[in-house]
């Protein structure tokens, strides 16, 4: 284990006269608030190209598949840079730390925005890889030193709903702002957008200094302990196996049920609707629970992929499909990363990084086995692939260790 000392304050009494200031150094929910508002920039800077592909490609004068390359390059950046990021890092204050990575991913959009060749574009999009692994590898864990032990898992829903809120509402806006103004002017609304959110970040977290210096051995140590090894496995397997189906599901639901690009788009709407819904009931549940809800989570996702191709071939049965996938997929951030803090309690900076670099890594390797599966076996080969990495993910949930609360606490500490 690391050697680091406890990085979570003790919490805020409930019962004295400390507990209003013991609330003002943690921050509390406007500092929470000031944090999603940071993972919702990051995924919509991650995920942003997504809808700006063609335009790029043909302002840049590259094809649509090279212009993708500018996903590519910024998850990979992310997940090398994650797991490092707190010892990179050092003793700095968190909140410094933050702010700096939120700048740098302001500067990296505005880059973007003026790139003049696609060398340029693809240099400020590594740029966003190291702010987005950085951003992602602080915040994800932080919680615990905002708001009191009772409030962390509403709180960890708050900051992990960036992910499913960007997914609804920034990549379409996103998308929305290329077809009115440019995709020039998308990335550069997003960049101010990114100062503004670490000017936010300069006023609303208290000091967050780090209690000890982290190092990369303590992180590597981490990864073989089995309660978060067990949790890293799980992750990879589910992540992998929704991108590996996800990827896809457009040619899937157009093949199998003829259904159109426009209610595509609005099965896709409920899709992510139904994940924010499911981010925040997840993080309620998993604070009780965690292995509990982790395994009907990957039972979910599993049931939805698999049934897609067969059940999902009328607008009312992909309908149905789609909300349950989004419901189980949307809680599988805030689950997995609950699972590390409660494996780790007192090294959760360090597995966040860890988790952080891993989830990363699976989105990568979930397109690019489904992309195999797609085009050797076809569409529907994805979604049965996607099922078997989710059932695959429910069986390491069952058969491996799972923190054990109290009882895990106190054997690390």
């Amino acid at each position: 284990m690391s050697t680091s000392t406890p990085e979570t304050p003790p919490p805020a009494s409930d019962t004295t006269g400390a507990a209003a200031p013991a609330a003002r150094r943690r921050g509390g929910w406007p500092a929470v608030a000031a944090v999603a508002a940071g993972t919702f920039t990051v995924v919509t800077s991650e995920m942003l190209p997504v809808g700006l592909l063609t335009p790029i490609g043909g302002s840049l004068a590259v094809s649509e598949g090279t212009a993708g390359l500018t996903l590519t390059v910024t998850g990979l950046v992310a997940a090398v840079t994650a797991p490092f990021a707190p010892a990179l890092i050092g003793r700095t204050d968190r909140r410094t730390a933050l702010v700096l990575l939120t700048a740098l991913l302001a500067g990296a959009n505005l880059l973007s925005a003026w790139a003049p060749t696609f060398a340029v574009l693809v240099a400020a999009r590594v740029l966003v890889g190291i702010g987005m692994g950085g951003v992602w590898a602080l915040a994800a864990g932080l919680a615990p030193r905002l708001v009191p032990a009772r409030s962390v898992g509403a709180a960890t829903s708050l900051v992990f709903s960036g992910i499913a809120v960007a997914s609804v509402l920034g990549v379409p806006l996103g998308a929305y702002i290329g077809a009115l103004a440019g995709w020039r002017e998308a990335f550069a609304v997003l960049g101010l957008l990114a100062l503004l959110v670490a000017a936010a970040l300069a006023l609303l977290l208290p000091p967050l200094p780090a209690d000890a210096p982290v190092r990369v051995r303590g992180a590597l140590r981490l990864a073989v302990d089995p309660r978060v090894a067990t949790g890293l496995a799980a992750a990879v397997l589910l992540v992998s196996g929704h991108f590996a189906a996800y990827t896809y599901v457009r040619p899937v639901l157009e093949g199998s049920a003829g259904i159109g690009a426009a209610m595509i788009g609005t099965l896709l709407l409920v899709y992510g609707i139904a994940g924010v819904v499911g981010n925040f009931l997840s993080g309620l549940g998993a604070a009780r629970s965690v292995r509990s809800v982790l395994g009907v989570l990957a039972l979910g996702l599993a049931a939805a992929v698999l049934l897609v191709p067969w059940a999902g071939v009328t607008v009312l049965g992909a309908g149905a499909l789609m909300a349950l996938w989004g419901l189980a997929y949307g809680g599988v951030s805030v689950a997995s990363q609950t699972w590390m803090m409660k494996a780790a309690p007192k090294n959760t900076e360090t597995v966040t990084a860890l988790f952080v670099g891993v989830f990363n890594a699976s989105i990568a390797l979930g397109a690019l086995v489904g992309g195999w599966a797609v085009d050797g076996f076809g569409g529907t080969s994805t979604m049965v692939l996607g099922g078997i990495l989710a059932l695959g993910a429910l069986g390491v949930v069952l058969v491996g260790r799972s923190p054990q609360g109290k009882a895990a606490a106190a054997q690390k500490g």
